[in-house]
């Protein structure tokens, strides 16, 4: 197994660096400069603005700016934001920890619902229940984030005054209150990805079960005189979570850019709604950092994806 893990790791550590040189590259050549502002204002001298270019190395060569780009990162310095005027590692670990809060209790959540509801449906084909959990999952994500967040604030927030439907990270209440409340302010956003993430999730738990449960082996553990509960949990249900595991992994780059989208809804103060500022500011450090980040967690996360794998059926780990 851990022979198995280290060839993973090999794998992913070249991918992040194609990865970075591709979101380089396309940073690179895209339009628009962070220093724009200082050629039109008139109270910065011209070899001032010239200096600090010539400083960041803006006026490189882009394979030599690239070098000293990852250099600099293999070595912790991640670069500095033109905006906030503070190191970039430093914004970004001040914003990501309300992302991965969100977008973990929200990948929590679909999978709570999405497991159950699909192992049960496909134990229980075509009856009401399976009728009902594919009408709902078809509504589902069918919706878009934006709209159904949206509509949560019109009903949660605005007609019922229940929840908060802006996220601050400047509670005054402390103890057992703080928690409430940052519980309450998290409900909408968490809401809105994990009720998306687990209308598809449902549906392919319930494929992959209908696939697995009809299988020999199954049938001969009811005929040895195994429970239903036992064929399903302990026989069935392991072998359908492989595809699973992979359409998890998969769909990370879809709940961050989700999360996004959700951020700005929910004025969540997270790396989506800091690249989105840094974008429309031209704050190109920022903006490299915060998508090598997500390039990072989606190769993170398809590693996790292969462990499992591994963990779920071990002939896998020993190929």
């Amino acid at each position: 197994m851990s022979q198995y893990v280290l060839r993973r790791l090999l794998i992913a550590v070249p991918s992040l660096l194609g990865i970075s040189l591709v979101l380089f590259i396309v940073l690179a050549l895209a339009p628009g400069d962070p220093f724009s502002e200082l050629a039109t204002n008139p109270n910065v001298p011209p070899e001032v603005a010239a200096a600090l270019r010539a400083k960041f190395g803006l006026d490189d060569p882009i394979y030599l700016r690239y070098l000293h780009w990852i250099t600099a990162m293999l070595q912790g310095d991640w670069g500095f934001s033109f905006v906030s005027r503070m190191n970039v590692d430093a914004l970004i670990l001040q914003r990501l920890p309300t992302t991965l809060y969100v977008i973990g209790s929200a990948q929590l959540l679909a999978l709570a619902i999405a497991i159950p509801v699909g192992v049960y449906a496909a134990t229980k084909p075509y009856s009401i229940f399976d009728q009902i959990a594919n009408t709902l999952a078809f509504i589902g994500f069918s919706l878009p984030t934006f709209f159904t967040g949206l509509l949560f604030i019109l009903l949660f927030s605005i007609t019922l005054d229940w929840l908060p439907f802006v996220y601050t990270t400047d509670i005054k209440a402390t103890g057992f209150r703080w928690v409430i409340e940052q519980v309450r302010q998290a409900i909408m956003p968490v809401m809105v990805l994990g009720l998306f993430q687990a209308a598809s999730m449902t549906r392919f738990v319930r494929s992959a079960m209908l696939d697995v449960i009809r299988l020999d082996y199954v049938t001969t553990a009811r005929a040895k005189g195994l429970g239903q509960a036992r064929v399903i949990v302990k026989h069935a249900m392991r072998n359908a979570l492989i595809p699973v595991v992979t359409l998890v992994a998969l769909q990370m780059p879809a709940v961050f850019g989700g999360a996004i989208v959700t951020e700005q809804i929910f004025r969540i103060p997270g790396i989506g709604s800091l690249l989105i500022s840094s974008i429309l500011s031209n704050d190109t450090p920022v903006v490299m950092a915060v998508t090598f980040v997500f390039a990072c967690l989606v190769v993170l996360f398809n590693l996790i994806a292969d462990v499992l794998y591994g963990w779920l059926d071990p002939r896998i780990s020993l190929r």
